[in-house]
């Protein structure tokens, strides 16, 4: 154990410009009698016993080895005179003790850094965030041997960063605008369940005669179209061969799918429809209540006073060939996140296995939130990256995990009710682990990257959305310290520069459990407490 009385935490000034400071903090093993405060340093007592203050700036401090870690963040501060606003760049460089495993700087230095900007004390002025460092590496970090602070002011009146929403951003209150995007977007999400104007002005308090005014223009563009019931859909761009039917057709044995693929947006189907070799597509509406009328008239069509038949439960199968794999791939109606509507996709994919009944694996294949990492590039999750869900390094029987209530306690002590699934075998797993080492060998040369590369091909002539990987400028990495305050903390950095160079701007590929829950997703705090308890990716 570290004899604390004889280590002290010293901080020296290394230099200063006009609008930059570097400090060094680090851990010092000294004689007592030879610190005692004067001109030059303070030692502090009491409460702080143990940390020193070097007041003379110095630029001789050893520092021979190149720094081990290095992160950086930003923030925003505040004129209180002015009210203008400057962007501060806070860099951290980071020297680890020789008895801190290499494997375990990362996380220690991951760790030191969410303490440090935790929402509970985050420091609003530089005595406060220099001495909760200095606190910290004495007390709770014995493994950081030193640390190099430079901060440096960037640009004024710089505009501040919003706190980014989810696609449920009624659930929280904020007024949607009414767009022709926005209708188009609730249009996509229902599909293949067609959906009435007055049920998408009703979600978002909309006025149903300018819904019906988007939906016209949607019509004349030829991306939706009108069906019975005063209901809409959406028409599928370049695939030709779709059949309405009231039931599936019987499937030889020798073309039944054995892999089935469910996707919950609609831009995620048409992603792996890309993918699909000799493709046919079968949608089945389904209806309920009771009809007023036989066949309605076109004004009929779009009144709101249609209102006793609507469509129920609708399915869409896209059957066709992966390879040597014979494919299945369905849609779930996102209907919002009531009780009826998770159990309405829990029927579709009841139903599907009903349906097809050689199917022996299942995947769910869509965009979701990477967990960041903030310290280890190997582990960071960016934006266009694929995660394949797969047990933790720790051996955990989970590869997804849903949480379905998370508290916070009294002494502050999270406490999570979950549930882990796991399949019976890991043979996916398998596959995926065997993937991903060959694409860190010949990432080039993978065959996922080929395929990767013709299916954005494909879709860039047959699809009107975009699939392009996001430019590295929109992928900005925020952390929460309050109700509104957001800090941008930078992407870490690769050691390994011609790695990097190699797979600029292509995806990586990684491997861990997959988290999910509504109450947990919402909240910065829970989401990264909650991530980091089951190693999610």
């Amino acid at each position: 154990m570290v004899d604390t009385t004889q280590e002290k935490i010293v901080m020296t000034p290394k230099g200063k410009t006009a609008n930059s400071t570097t400090l060094m903090i680090e851990r010092v093993k000294v004689i007592q009698e030879n610190f005692v405060s004067n001109d030059q340093i303070h030692v502090a007592g009491g409460d702080h016993q143990g940390i020193v203050i070097n007041k003379v700036a110095s630029s001789e401090v050893e520092n021979n080895s190149p720094a081990q870690l290095n992160l950086e963040f930003r923030v925003f501060l505040v004129n209180a005179q002015t009210g203008m606003h400057t962007q501060e760049s806070r860099n951290l460089q980071f020297w680890f003790t020789p008895k801190l495993p290499d494997n375990q700087q990362a996380t220690v230095a991951q760790e030191f850094f969410k303490e440090l900007v935790s929402p509970q004390e985050f420091p609003r002025d530089y005595v406060g965030f220099i001495k909760k460092i200095m606190k910290l590496m004495q007390h709770k970090y014995p493994g950081i041997q030193k640390l190099e602070i430079i901060l440096r002011q960037l640009d004024q009146s710089h505009n501040l960063p919003t706190r980014p929403l989810s696609a449920d951003e009624s659930s929280l209150g904020k007024h949607i605008e009414l767009t022709e995007e926005k209708v188009l977007e609730l249009i996509e999400s229902a599909y293949p369940n067609p959906i009435t104007a007055e049920d998408i002005a009703q979600e978002h308090n909309w006025e149903e005669e300018i819904v019906l005014a988007h939906l016209k223009a949607l019509q004349e563009k030829g991306i939706v179209k009108a069906m019975e019931h005063g209901a809409f859909t959406r028409i599928v761009q370049h695939d030709t061969d779709i059949q309405i039917v009231k039931q599936m057709p019987t499937i030889v044995s020798s073309q039944q799918p054995t892999i089935a693929i469910i996707t919950a947006q609609y831009c995620e189907k048409i992603a792996v429809d890309a993918m699909i070799e000799n493709k046919e597509t079968y949608v089945r509406y389904t209806t309920v209540g009771t009809p007023t009328s036989s066949v309605p008239t076109p004004y009929e069509a779009y009144s709101p006073l249609n209102k006793s038949l609507r469509f129920g439960e609708s399915n869409v199968y896209t059957l066709g060939n992966m390879g040597a794999h014979r494919i299945v791939c369905t849609k779930l109606p996102t209907v919002g996140h009531t009780r009826e509507a998770m159990t309405a996709a829990g029927n579709t994919t009841t139903r599907l296995l009903g349906t097809f009944q050689k199917v022996d694996y299942v995947f769910l294949v869509g965009v979701g939130g990477g967990v960041p990492h903030y310290t280890d590039w190997n582990q960071n999750v960016r934006l266009g990256d694929v995660v394949v869900s797969h047990i933790a390094n720790d051996n955990k029987r989970s590869v997804y995990t849903y949480c379905e209530n998370a508290e916070v306690r009294a002494d502050g002590s999270l406490v999570f009710e979950h549930k882990d699934y796991c399949p019976v075998n890991l043979d996916l797993q398998h596959i995926a682990s065997q993937l991903k080492a060959q694409s860190e060998i010949e990432y080039d040369d993978s065959p996922w990257v080929r395929y990767l590369n013709s299916g954005q091909k494909m879709l860039q002539t047959q699809s009107e959305h975009d699939f392009s990987r996001p430019s590295s400028d929109t992928d900005k990495l925020y952390m929460s310290i309050g109700e509104r305050d957001l800090i941008e903390v930078a992407h870490p950095v690769s050691s390994d520069s011609a790695q990097v160079k190699r797979i600029e701007g292509l995806p990586r590929l990684h491997l861990g459990p997959i988290l999910s829950g509504r109450d947990v997703c919402k909240v910065d705090q829970l989401r990264q407490a909650f991530s980091q308890q089951c190693s999610a990716k």
